[in-house]
């Protein structure tokens, strides 16, 4: 058995953005997630003076959603790629019920529509998609209970690398038993 430990939790993660309002707007009015922290700063980076503004929109466990914007446009256009449009590259939160259906009227009553925001269910959890200002797809997601018990995580913790193994030499059979 080691004695190294894991990270204890996520600090933040952090994305640029061109509108800091907006992603404001959004986070903290429409999801509800508080600006906890907002940092501006001039740091150099990359052999040259930037000024920017880092905001910290805050989750339970404390850990938190970063945003930068830049003051110069020349350093968001370096540091601010778009954002990909892909689905699957997102950030996946986890809610309970009651908050998922909260944030869906929300979203819905501020006008996102598909396919700026749509439901999925997986049968171990369902998913709230939406696509934030930023062009970057946020998930929230709930849990199934049955999904959740100690029984079927340490099992599916204790299959995890004999599943990729399976995958990644072909056997591509569903091991989601919820669907």
């Amino acid at each position: 058995m080691t004695t190294e430990r894991r990270p204890t939790r996520l600090h933040h993660t952090a994305y640029v953005t061109r509108d800091l309002e907006k992603t404001r707007a959004f986070y903290e009015d429409l999801i509800g997630l508080p600006l906890v922290a907002t940092w501006c700063e001039s740091d150099e980076l990359f052999g040259k003076v930037r000024t920017y503004c880092h905001c910290f929109f805050g989750l339970e466990d404390g850990s938190a959603l970063a945003f930068f914007q830049f003051a110069n446009q020349e350093d968001q256009n370096l540091f601010g790629p778009e954002m990909p449009s892909s689905p699957f590259h997102h950030i996946a939160l986890n809610v309970d019920r009651a908050t998922l259906e909260r944030v869906q009227k929300k979203l819905a009553d501020a006008g996102y529509e598909p396919p700026k925001t749509y439901v999925l269910e997986h049968g171990y959890c369902q998913s709230l998609y939406v696509v934030d200002p930023n062009g970057m797809t946020l998930e929230l997601t709930c849990d199934a209970q049955e999904a959740i018990s100690d029984d079927l995580v340490r099992e599916r913790e204790k299959k995890a690398r004999s599943e990729l193994a399976r995958w990644l030499a072909g056997d591509h059979t569903s091991n989601n038993t919820f669907r």
